[in-house]
């Protein structure tokens, strides 16, 4: 268990690290009210978790680069990319219907949160 919690924490603080990084960088480049550096990381990870989640799918028996890489890093990086890969897994098994309302609920519920977060915290 203690070798996992490693894995896992090193690949979020990598993922972390990286985020921050590729976000200041796109701040750099880009001078708009448009959150460039989210939406790109979000993209970039959703793809990155896909690309390992389909290596790993053939390379049976790596659970430890799974919790570093798919868990810790990409998890660090953006979960967004868990959000992304937990709706194809629903829509692969037929629930099309349950991976709409997990969008849906996702959305709309995070949003209200963040307000209701700041709304309170004022």
């Amino acid at each position: 268990m203690l070798k996992s919690i490693l894995l896992v924490g090193a690949g979020g603080a990598a993922g972390s690290i990286l985020r921050f990084l590729v976000s200041f960088g796109i701040g750099k480049l880009h001078k708009s009210p448009y959150p460039w550096g989210t939406f790109w990381i979000n993209i970039t990870g959703s793809l990155a978790i896909g690309l390992l989640l389909g290596y790993l799918s053939r390379h049976p028996g790596q659970e430890g680069l799974k919790l570093l890489l798919v868990t810790g890093l990409c998890g660090g990086f953006t979960t967004f990319s868990a959000f992304s890969a937990e709706n194809i897994t629903l829509l692969q098994q037929g629930h099309w219907n349950l991976a709409m309302a997990y969008i849906f609920a996702s959305l709309v519920a995070g949003i209200l949160a963040a307000w209701l977060g700041l709304y309170v915290a004022r």
